[in-house]
């Protein structure tokens, strides 16, 4: 059993929307995962239910061994995982930037919170913002607050959602540089493939009719455009270079 395993999973909403149908795919230990489709395809289900939000209508969810259910869904799962939403304001519920990473700290019984907060802090580049509201912070800089209340806890799994929709260019560059670096179990969520194939080698593609259509390697998937035009990652239009009409595919930004 690897570390993380959906198996058949199947998901719809209260109005019997159907979300995820029959999906099943493994992540090992330490792993970095891209988790690439269109909107509304079924990512950002997939991610609730392997953050323990949501559970599976049919299908089972393992992680570490252990089967993640309503019942089993405690403080120590919740210590392991953590997940960054796409919006960073719907997170952030504490006046200061201080308060907003020591939160986690404090939930989880961790002594030393301030050497803490001021260690993550400082890694993150944001040791000056500590005492502001979060609130008043540029998008990429609420990312990046709410990055650090995650991985302060030290979790074993990272969930990404959309991880750079807030983020100016610069501190997009900063969080590639941080992902090279970072020695963890991830699933990142997207449907820009620049971004993907910066993130993982390995890419798990969802359908629109919400099925896994592709487990398999970044580089050869960039090939596929079969696969690339089933699931909306790419589409073709015309365009005009001066007095020249053509038309070629273009990526999904």
């Amino acid at each position: 059993m690897s570390f993380i395993d959906l198996k058949n999973v199947t998901y719809k909403y209260e109005n019997e929307f159907l979300a995820l149908d029959d999906v099943s795919f493994s992540i090992e230990k330490n792993e970095k995962v891209v988790l690439l489709g269109s909107n509304g395809s079924g990512k950002s289900t997939i991610l609730r239910i392997l953050a323990g939000l949501y559970f599976p209508k049919k299908g089972e969810y393992f992680f570490g061994g252990v089967k993640i259910t309503k019942k089993s869904v405690k403080k120590d799962f919740r210590k392991k995982v953590g997940i960054l939403f796409q919006n960073p304001d719907s997170m952030i519920f504490n006046p200061t930037v201080f308060d907003e990473i020591a939160f986690s700290l404090k939930e989880f019984g961790f002594d030393n919170i301030e050497d803490r907060v001021n260690e993550i802090a400082k890694k993150f580049g944001i040791e000056k913002l500590l005492k502001k509201s979060p609130l008043h912070l540029s998008g990429g800089e609420k990312q990046k607050v709410m990055l650090a209340s995650i991985l302060v806890y030290e979790p074993e799994f990272l969930i990404l959602d959309e991880p750079t929709a807030a983020m100016d260019p610069r501190t997009t560059g900063w969080f590639l540089d941080f992902m090279y670096e970072l020695e963890l179990t991830t699933i990142a969520a997207t449907h820009d493939l620049a971004l993907a194939y910066e993130l993982s080698d390995r890419a798990l593609v969802m359908s629109e009719e919400h099925k896994l259509l592709y487990d398999g390697d970044m580089e050869e998937l960039m090939k596929d455009l079969d696969t690339l035009i089933k699931a909306n990652l790419i589409h073709k239009h015309k365009h005009k270079h001066k007095k020249f009409i053509h038309s070629h595919y273009h990526l999904h930004f």
